[in-house]
């Protein structure tokens, strides 16, 4: 992801690495980099907190070894729809940025249309770095429509946890893909004509090359049984 044409506070979240251990408290337990403050663009551990705590802050979980946000929390900075979320630990989560893959295309149904990774149908995005690929290679100029000015950002009120979160997730049901408020019609028709011109055209490929029929056609041919005399 090219985060040149991000706000600053942006491109520093999706090029952050968090969960390093914190170079100011190493000596400290629970000293890990899982707080991201939006006003300072920089990532804290929670003993790094007291002087940020009038700012935006901005809790990381890590989730199968990749950075997720709540999805309450991603809601309040950007537009998430098309982007799959999961449920794990009761909490709607979406990864912060796309994950390496061995093969890109597993199979004939839906896939992410910036990385090609399978996805639960009818979403368009694994990840909000995903979508915001997408936009600026397709509509950079309206990127302000999709990023909101965030004024208020505070972490959990039951508490700053470790952000280590249980393997237990499952995909959100296929309704739930859209935003509160948004919407695909919330959007201009040239924006949703491109979107799915734009996926027919990356499905139609990865299908032929995932088809039955072509995995069909690699064999050498029909087996024969040997004579039995």
């Amino acid at each position: 992801l090219d985060c040149s044409n991000l706000p600053r506070w942006l491109g520093t979240l999706m090029r952050e690495k968090f969960f390093n251990a914190c170079i100011i408290h190493e000596e400290a337990k629970k000293n890990e980099k899982n707080i991201f403050c939006l006003d300072c663009c920089e990532s804290i551990c929670p003993h790094c907190l007291s002087p940020h705590r009038n700012h935006r802050l901005l809790q990381i979980r890590r989730y199968v070894y990749h950075d997720v946000i709540r999805l309450g929390d991603a809601e309040k900075f950007m537009d998430c729809a098309f982007v799959q979320s999961y449920t794990t630990n009761s909490a709607k989560v979406v990864f912060l940025n796309q994950r390496p893959q061995a093969r890109p295309c597993r199979g004939s149904g839906n896939i992410c249309i910036s990385c090609y990774r399978g996805l639960q149908d009818p979403y368009l995005f694994c990840s909000l770095s995903c979508k915001l690929q997408h936009i600026l290679g397709t509509d950079g100029k309206m990127l302000s429509k999709y990023i909101f000015e965030c004024k208020y950002m505070t972490l959990p009120e039951a508490g700053l946890d470790d952000g280590q979160m249980t393997p237990d997730s499952v995909l959100e049901p296929a309704g739930s893909l859209r935003t509160s408020g948004s919407s695909e019609s919330d959007e201009p028709p040239e924006v949703v004509r491109k979107r799915r011109s734009n996926l027919s055209a990356l499905r139609q490929p990865c299908t032929a090359a995932c088809s039955p029929g072509s995995l069909m056609s690699r064999r050498k041919g029909t087996p024969h049984r040997a004579p039995l005399y």
